[in-house]
């Protein structure tokens, strides 16, 4: 896997800073493994706009309760530790074409939206702790921290 691309996704980043959460040594030390052997690790639009929402989301209601200040301060090193990959006319077009051909609704078309970036983009893996979501995508390899750390071994 060294040199690959990987879209980062967002239960991933929001996993890097929560340090109490169970998950945070595993996807720390994914991430760490990742940018070590050289990976391109992307990020959307999609993404930090939903690490937002539950950034500055008062902990009441499932999110940190991060201030605006605080959020602003991790966007910037996701920013800067990630790559960029845009959103166009390119990325609509192939997100209409694979929610009408896989059928996707409701909140699936978050995911298909995220699936048309790597397609735009050619990324080739999803790095989530969600990977049941994506299995209707079979041409793009979805993977979890645990399964890119047991490719390492």
């Amino acid at each position: 896997m060294p040199g690959a691309s990987y879209l980062v996704d967002t239960n991933i980043l929001l996993r890097l800073v929560q340090s109490d959460s169970p998950e945070y040594g595993t996807v720390r030390q994914c991430m760490d493994r990742l940018w070590t052997q050289g990976a391109e690790l992307y990020y959307t639009s999609q993404n930090l706009a939903e690490f937002w929402n539950v950034c500055t989301r008062p902990a009441d209601r499932n999110g940190f309760g991060f201030s605006v200040a605080e959020t602003d301060e991790r966007a910037v090193l996701i920013e800067s530790n990630f790559s960029f990959a845009a959103d166009s006319e390119a990325t609509h077009q192939e997100w209409r074409k694979i929610v009408v051909a896989a059928g996707v609704s409701g909140i699936q078309v978050h995911d298909a939206r995220i699936v048309a970036v790597m397609h735009v983009h050619g990324i080739a893996n999803l790095l989530t702790l969600n990977a049941k979501d994506f299995r209707r995508f079979s041409d793009i390899t979805v993977l979890s921290p645990d399964d890119v750390l047991a490719s390492f071994s």
